[in-house]
């Protein structure tokens, strides 16, 4: 069998109390005995007087402390440096260097659970379809002509899109993230267990991307899902998608602009968008076959054939490339109104957006956002 080099130096040894020789490399586990037992008995009275469902269950930012030191003794830890240490070269005194002293940033638990895409579109567009967004963004059209015309000619995706996303994504790079990404990665990693496994691999690329880069792992700033720069890709994006456009071999999207627009417009290019293709068609407020229905229900994934649509909605939709299949999307009306949602056609350059974020709103907003900067 293959040899199986030691695992690093990085585990504190145990005196035969079983207490850490070397604390400040260990943690106590999340919740203390007494903090566990207290919550378990609020919740079970909560249950108990009819306040909370009986399968509720506690979220993730409920079951830790904020600022508790992450315990690097886990068996999923010791898997962690294990990989990093044989499959990705890095020594143990690095794996000390950059995971000693980690802890929990609950914050970044609670955000997880209340991301903005899970509210209705009524209430989530106007986070971003602002008269500011709008004057700024054609601003930047105007002041990046130059490079835009470049990009447009080169990735072959159309300019307004990628500055509504630039917007979206930091107000176009003003707002890049003010949580520190090691951090926030390790806590999703370590106490997020819903997605801990994603997670573990942005963490993985994360630290290898700074090693390509020359970057230190502890001064990278992000969101409360590991995404950093202007384009704010998380870990496995900027290596899979970004790019240089200033000349250089860099590839910075904190800071150059053409390095930022290009990343973004690789990333649409790659996930198949079409230059000067339709995005979406809408189908007015009720659907009228059950085909759709479903399609709109199954969320992203669920496609329909546009002749099936423009059949049974009865409109004269523009023709999809290739003759690919549609998704079919309701967005949600403000309440008061005869109906509960617009509904719309979603073409392979919507479906290219919700490649780029998985969320139907988040497409559509940058979609009008883009459409508010051609006019």
């Amino acid at each position: 069998m293959p040899f199986s080099p030691p695992l690093p130096a990085i585990f504190p040894r145990h005196d035969s109390n079983g207490a850490p020789m070397n604390p400040s490399l260990s943690a106590k586990r999340p919740v203390s005995s007494f903090s566990s037992l207290l919550l378990s008995s609020l919740l079970l009275a909560a249950v108990l007087l009819g306040f909370v469902p009986a399968t509720a269950q506690p979220l993730a930012a409920d079951l830790v402390e904020d600022g508790q030191t992450i315990d690097l003794q886990q068996d999923k830890y010791r898997q962690l440096f294990a990989e990093l240490t044989q499959k990705h070269q890095f020594s143990a005194s690095e794996l000390q260097t950059i995971f000693r002293g980690q802890t929990i940033n609950r914050q970044v638990l609670v955000l997880m659970d209340k991301q903005w895409e899970a509210k209705p579109y009524y209430t989530y567009a106007p986070l971003f379809l602002t008269p500011g967004n709008i004057k700024t963004g054609k601003e930047m059209l105007q002041q990046h002509k130059g490079l835009l015309d470049r990009i447009e000619a080169t990735f072959g995706v159309n300019r307004e899109v990628v500055v509504a996303i630039w917007g979206v994504e930091t107000r176009f790079g003003s707002r890049q993230g003010n949580l520190d990404v090691l951090r926030t990665l390790n806590t999703l990693f370590d106490a997020y267990p819903r997605r801990s496994e994603f997670f573990r691999k942005q963490l993985i690329d994360f630290l290898v991307l700074c090693r390509e880069t020359g970057i230190d792992p502890h001064g990278v700033m992000g969101s409360y899902a590991g995404a950093f720069g202007q384009t704010q890709f998380i870990p496995s994006s900027f290596r899979e998608y970004a790019v240089s456009f200033d000349g250089d071999a860099k590839r910075d999207v904190w800071g150059s602009v053409p390095d930022v627009l290009a990343s973004i417009a690789n990333y649409l290019k790659r996930s198949n968008w079409t230059l000067g293709a339709p995005v979406y068609a809408d189908l007015g407020y009720l659907l009228n076959d059950p085909q759709l229905v479903a399609a709109e229900e199954k969320g992203r994934k669920g496609r329909v054939a546009l002749d099936l649509v423009r059949r049974t909605q009865n409109r004269p939709l523009p023709p999809s490339p290739q003759n690919k299949p549609v998704t079919i999307v309701g967005l949600e009306l403000e309440p008061g109104g005869p109906y509960t949602k617009r509904y719309i056609a979603g073409y392979p350059n919507f479906q290219a957006i919700t490649e780029w974020n998985h969320s139907n709103r988040y497409a559509m907003a940058v979609t009008e956002l883009a459409e508010a900067l051609g006019r």
